[in-house]
């Protein structure tokens, strides 16, 4: 009877693991599409900078207050007035492409517009990143089965519970696949909007 319970209990658990994991991929998906430059500004595409400050890799939105006073510059206005060329030098050093401009107080960091060869990379990036995503989901979605037909050789469950659970897992995947699709429709027209 003891055997039983752990089983039902243990299958959704494993359902459900399986769903967050997706949807943590879904998120970092996300975040990665924010990285991305569009023609406007945006604070997120400072997410990845990593300042050393102290000799510790510190996130830029740690250690300084972004912001966007207009569509094509973001400011950057430091805690600690003695971190502003280690902001400066870590932005340069960053793959976003932008030159800081220092004035002593505040670091400016100007957006071009883009061309139209720089927004298909970007396009190109974009459909990268969701493929990532994708593989992560069907990674997730591969374990989740292997799971179950393992619980199921194991004789812990039936082949209909198996094969009900596979489906599950199979509907998961569809799901978060299809999200993924729709953030990188959203962000192509975002990154080939003029």
């Amino acid at each position: 009877m003891e055997n039983l319970l752990a089983r039902l209990w243990e299958v959704p658990v494993k359902l459900a693991e399986a769903e967050s994991l997706m949807k943590k991929a879904v998120e970092a998906t996300q975040r990665a599409f924010n990285t991305i430059r569009t023609g406007r500004a945006n604070t997120s595409l400072l997410d990845r900078v990593l300042v050393d400050y102290y000799n510790t890799p510190t996130p830029l939105k740690s250690l300084a207050t972004i912001s966007t006073p207009d569509a094509s510059t973001i400011t950057i206005q430091p805690f600690d007035r003695n971190s502003l060329s280690l902001i400066e030098k870590a932005i340069s050093q960053s793959d976003i492409g932008l030159t800081p401009s220092n004035d002593g107080s505040v670091i400016r960091l100007n957006i071009p517009p883009l061309t139209s060869d720089r927004r298909q990379e970007f396009v190109k990036l974009a459909g990268k990143y969701a493929e990532e995503g994708r593989v992560s989901v069907r990674n997730i979605r591969r374990d989740a089965i292997d799971s179950v037909r393992k619980q199921e050789k194991n004789s812990e469950i039936s082949k209909d519970e198996s094969r009900d659970l596979q489906d599950k897992i199979q509907k998961l995947t569809d799901k978060y696949t299809a999200e993924i699709d729709e953030y990188l429709a959203a962000k192509e027209k975002d990154i080939t909007t003029v």
